[in-house]
């Protein structure tokens, strides 16, 4: 017998919304570089974007039993963190569940696993984001853990933590830190936004970056010292 939790704590859904203005790489260098899921885990369309609470789902190998009730009991806003152990030859999620996930309101699919059924799914506009493609079939036979803390992608993650996805990756926010999350993505949009207007009126990298002393410390030196 397993017992599976449901419920699950949310952040506030005007910080999450306003956490979601910015990408997954600024969220992630804003926070201090924490929270980045593995590389391999992309999007199957480039094109789509998502950011919700994580609603925590752990499968069997090439079993996804417990990914359907985990959709049954999804709320709207909810993306599926889906842990398979990083089995890659499964294709656990296709168009069917994804109508599922869509017709719900769930914000987007997340999973260490495969996917199939991929030109279908980029149509429906569900956010879907996977370590793999894969064909192959999968089995419903063995319960797992629901709503629980689960390491996925490298990272620990949390229920009810947010979860924001992109074209170039995920990263994971704690819950409490939303706020002062979004503040600091907020200001390294704004520094970043002033450097490249000064790069365009001729700021060069090495004067911008402070790098001057730092590279002569480093012992670099140019043909320009050469010629003087």
């Amino acid at each position: 017998m397993v017992h599976v939790t449901t419920r699950i704590e949310r952040a506030d859904a005007s910080d999450i919304a306003r956490l979601g203005a910015f990408s997954a790489a600024t969220i992630h260098e804003a926070q201090g570089r924490h929270g980045a899921l593995d590389s391999n885990i992309k999007p199957i369309d480039r094109d789509t974007s998502f950011i919700g609470s994580a609603f925590t789902v752990v499968c069997a190998p090439r079993d996804n039993l417990m990914l359907q009730v985990a959709i049954h009991y999804a709320q709207p806003g909810d993306v599926l963190i889906v842990a398979a152990g990083g089995f890659a030859e499964a294709g656990m999620f296709g168009d069917v569940l994804g109508n599922a996930c869509k017709a719900k309101g769930i914000a987007a699919l997340v999973t260490d696993s495969g996917v199939r059924d991929t030109q279908e799914l980029r149509e429906l506009g569900l956010p879907v984001f996977s370590g793999s493609v894969s064909i192959k079939g999968t089995v419903k036979e063995t319960l797992g853990a629901l709503n629980q803390p689960v390491v996925f992608g490298g990272e620990y993650i949390r229920p009810g933590d947010i979860v924001k996805g992109d074209a170039d990756g995920v990263v994971v926010v704690r819950r409490e830190e939303v706020s002062a999350a979004a503040e600091l993505s907020a200001a390294r949009d704004a520094h970043e936004a002033e450097l490249i207007k000064k790069y365009w009126a001729g700021g060069t990298t090495i004067e911008l970056c402070n790098l001057t002393e730092v590279l002569k410390a480093k012992g670099l030196t140019t043909d320009i010292e050469d010629a003087s």
